[in-house]
């Protein structure tokens, strides 16, 4: 079953929905196992040939899961390698695939079902990245869906593995588990008291990484954060689920606690704040995607503060996305310079949050 870019386009991934526990603050929990083959070598030393044959390989057993009564989706297989820019960069921004696969080279693929919960990376750092994403504090369900394709997988293959040391991964930091445990947090209260660097600087004294909306590397963009575990070796799975699960509790109450002490000690403030976002945002001519974000994170505070009361956290997650680059070229149908792009994204945030110059526009 082929992936239909527009119709995903206009759509929102499962983990954008804000349904989840604690979907206030908890944009989503992710779960990421890293395998390679055991007759192959990693990536990095890999010949085109070997990337091509991984690629077939995987390509096979992915199908055969689909036909598994164990698995209950359908994943659509898409050849990266074929695809433009424009279409990479967008699987980028939806978060199904890392930027590491979509800027290499040779053979490369990923499968994807149709409520994204599901992505299967072939030939990134490793062989394969079986990643699970859900809306929300999530952690338990998401283990459950990942060990199972895991599991399937598994019975078609000989993953590299050792028996002291675990399973076998091109980095040494996942070797063992090859688990990453990541939940993105928004919090804008933490950032505006100024909190944040004392509260990061706690996590990483209990090996606990701290990343931006689009993982290693990235900027933390809009106020979201991942939160994620350093190391696999030594600790079960469940060991290194439950050092994160237990942490981002901690994390909700202290933004819980900054916002509060806004609303008790700045209200004014925080409500002009609030209101000026809203305002540029739905009045805008021209605006970039960095504003965007900066402004849309305000916004949705203030929904979940009750100082917006007209538009949906749903609507919200969804422009955080939908603002991007390659989702505003897709929607838009055409491929737009950084100028027109700016303009079009204003256009597109007026439409959908009700501003006063697009009403004018339609009179």
């Amino acid at each position: 079953m082929p992936l239909n870019f527009e119709e995903l386009a206009g759509g929102s991934g499962e983990w954008l929905k804000g349904s989840g526990p604690e979907s206030d603050i908890v944009i989503s929990s992710r779960i990421r196992l890293a395998r390679n083959l055991a007759e192959f070598p990693f990536i990095a030393r890999a010949t085109a040939a070997d990337r091509a044959e991984i690629e077939k390989i995987l390509h096979a057993r992915i199908a055969a899961s689909n036909d598994s009564k164990k698995f209950p989706g359908e994943l659509m297989y898409v050849d990266v390698s074929q695809l433009p820019e424009i279409d990479r960069a967008f699987l980028v921004e939806r978060q199904l695939i890392s930027r590491e696969l979509s800027e290499s080279e040779g053979a490369r693929a990923v499968a994807i079902d149709g409520r994204e919960q599901y992505s299967v990376m072939i030939n990134e750092e490793d062989h394969l990245r079986i990643q699970v994403m859900h809306s929300g504090l999530d952690l338990d369900s998401a283990w459950e869906q990942i060990d199972t394709l895991d599991d399937l997988i598994e019975e078609q293959v000989t993953y590299a593995y050792n028996e002291k040391l675990g399973y076998l991964t091109a980095c040494p930091t996942n070797v063992g588990t090859g688990i990453r445990v990541s939940v993105m947090l928004h919090l804008p209260a933490l950032v505006i008291t100024r909190q944040i660097d004392k509260v990061f600087r706690s996590l990483q004294k209990i090996n606990l990484a701290v990343r931006g909306l689009y993982g290693e590397g990235s900027q933390a963009m809009g106020d979201f954060y991942q939160v994620s575990n350093q190391i696999t070796l030594g600790l079960s799975e469940q060991e290194l689920i439950k050092k994160v699960a237990d942490v981002v509790p901690v994390l909700i109450d202290y933004e819980r606690q900054a916002r509060e002490f806004l609303v008790r000690e700045s209200q004014e403030t925080l409500h002009d704040r609030v209101s000026r976002a809203y305002g540029i945002l739905r009045n805008a001519q021209t605006i970039s995607s960095e504003e965007t974000l900066h402004l849309l994170s305000s916004v949705r505070m203030g929904v979940n503060l009750g100082l917006i009361g007209d538009v949906a956290i749903p609507t919200v997650n969804k422009l955080f996305v939908h603002t991007q680059p390659a989702h505003l070229q897709k929607l838009a149908g055409m491929e737009l310079d950084s100028s027109d792009r700016n303009i079009e994204r204003a256009t597109y945030l007026r439409r959908h949050l009700g501003g006063d110059s697009d009403k004018a526009e339609h009179n």
